[in-house]
């Protein structure tokens, strides 16, 4: 699974500003199922690396008996210049994407019967990631 734009309207872009810390409220959708999420406290940038081992240690857990929702996509390219290359001669090459967190954000969803399951692979996926997140149970009662 690669977690790269198909297609971009620039091929670099500039870094842009720093995240202030806003605190940004999306909520989870109720249905019949029990959602579980991982939210981001803190702001930063999330590579597509880390994108993918979070969809594949999630998937590892919950197999077929639920949903995983990812919320995030690397749009962002970072460029990097070759070692030991002189100042100037333009900007360096796409090494990597990224995707720019802010704090508050639903970074994925997992929509299971077994509560137990949900929270110990995103457990696993919090150690993967870069930055600050906690875990959000809703249960909706039938």
């Amino acid at each position: 699974m690669n977690f790269l734009p198909k297609k971009q309207k620039y091929k670099k872009q500039q870094k842009g500003k720093k995240f202030n810390k806003i605190t940004c409220v999306r909520t989870l959708k109720s249905t019949i199922f029990n959602r579980v999420a991982l939210k981001s406290l803190s702001s930063g940038r999330i590579t597509s690396k880390q994108i993918e081992s979070i969809y594949k240690c999630i998937n590892k857990y919950i197999k077929k008996s639920g949903r995983l929702i990812l919320h995030i996509f690397p749009q962002t390219p970072v460029t990097n210049k070759p070692i030991e290359v002189r100042m100037g001669k333009g900007k360096g090459n796409v090494s990597f994407w990224v995707a720019k967190i802010k704090c508050g954000i639903l970074l994925c969803e997992i929509e299971t019967d077994s509560f137990v399951l949900a929270i110990k692979a995103l457990k696993q996926a919090q150690q993967k990631i870069s930055i600050k997140t906690k875990i959000i149970k809703n249960y909706d009662a039938k």
